[in-house]
């Protein structure tokens, strides 16, 4: 919108990745299952890590990768998130405004420590991530930037944070406050592991009518609805959001809009390295792609080529000069 100052505003956790590479023994070791994503006690957290061979550690977290995503494509990105002021923090402040993304929600002074994610690489590029979240889930309605979220286009919200009370609450407000100043909000269902537990408040805030566009995979998609078939899915949740966006892996992404569906394949990689990021980074293209009003096929292959350039090395945030990659 031309009145607005950003074009996305996001709000999730605000957690620091460690990122090792490991071999398929060290999962079953460490009792990890391969391709999953748990939740670790700080504790558990740092036995992991512990464990781990080198690492390296980069400003991580599903929507924050996603507005590093947009900063890369030269959209004008702002983050709220919950760090302490203590060592993650700080990394995770000054990779966040490194990138060009704005954030200045204020650090906790005590209490938990900054989330991290400890995020294992096999051989065959598949990862398993061990999230502990720590502060980012301490984040509350009284830390939001209501002026922030008035001046920006789109609102996006992560899954993995709509769980706990107290950021759920956070959300919920977020989402009147876009709502009421003519705002569009976007919501990712994050992973599949997340949406059992929360499968009524998510019904709800979409019954509702809070979400304008909603992104998932095919699992998620399938897990949210309890149908058995993508198409009986797609039917349930494009009748309640008015922009549905379903990425499938190898097999593509779709989009639903209006009572019309959208397909495009996916972006040939010659070597695939690391998943982390990919549904992030896909996000990512396909907002900065709407923000410039780019027709939803356009939309879609923005978000692919992005997610393309990330599986494509380790690590959930972007290497490569992606506003050469994309054309918008």
């Amino acid at each position: 919108m031309a009145d607005a100052v950003f074009d996305i505003v996001a709000m999730g956790d605000a957690i620091v990745d460690v990122i090792a590479t490991c071999d398929e023994q060290f999962l079953i070791d460490h009792d990890l299952p391969k391709g999953s994503m748990q939740l670790l006690t700080p504790d558990h957290a740092e036995r992991l890590y512990a464990a781990m061979g080198g690492a390296r550690e980069t400003s991580g977290g599903s929507a924050a990768n996603s507005m590093a995503g947009v900063a890369a494509m030269g959209g004008r990105s702002a983050f709220i998130g919950q760090v302490a002021d203590d060592q993650l923090g700080a990394i995770f402040t000054h990779d966040m405004r490194a990138l060009g993304v704005h954030f200045d929600t204020a650090p906790l002074a005590d209490g938990l420590p900054t989330g991290r994610c400890l995020i294992l690489v096999t051989p065959d590029a598949q990862r398993t991530m061990n999230t502990s979240p720590g502060a980012s889930h301490e984040l509350s309605e009284q830390r939001i930037d209501e002026e922030l979220i008035a001046a920006s286009s789109i609102l996006y919200l992560e899954g993995y944070l709509f769980g706990p009370a107290k950021p759920r609450a956070a959300m919920m407000r977020a989402i009147e406050i876009a709502h009421r100043s003519g705002r569009k909000v976007a919501f990712t269902l994050s992973e599949s592991v997340c949406i059992a537990e929360r499968r009524e408040g998510f019904g709800k805030m979409v019954d509702a009518g809070g979400v304008d566009l909603l992104f998932a995979n095919e699992d998620e998609a399938l897990q949210l609805t309890g149908r058995g078939d993508l198409d009986a899915a797609l039917a349930e949740l494009s009748a309640k959001v008015p922009t549905l966006v379903i990425t499938r892996g190898p097999a593509g992404a779709l989009a639903v809009q209006g009572g019309e569906t959208v397909r495009i394949p996916a972006m040939p990689v010659p070597r695939v390295v690391d998943t982390t990021g990919a549904g992030d980074l896909f996000a990512a293209g396909y907002l900065v792609a709407h923000c410039k009003g780019a027709p939803i096929a356009k939309c879609l292959s923005t978000g692919a080529i992005a997610a393309a350039e990330v599986i494509s090395h380790f690590g959930a945030r972007p290497e490569a000069d992606l506003k050469e990659w994309i054309d918008l």
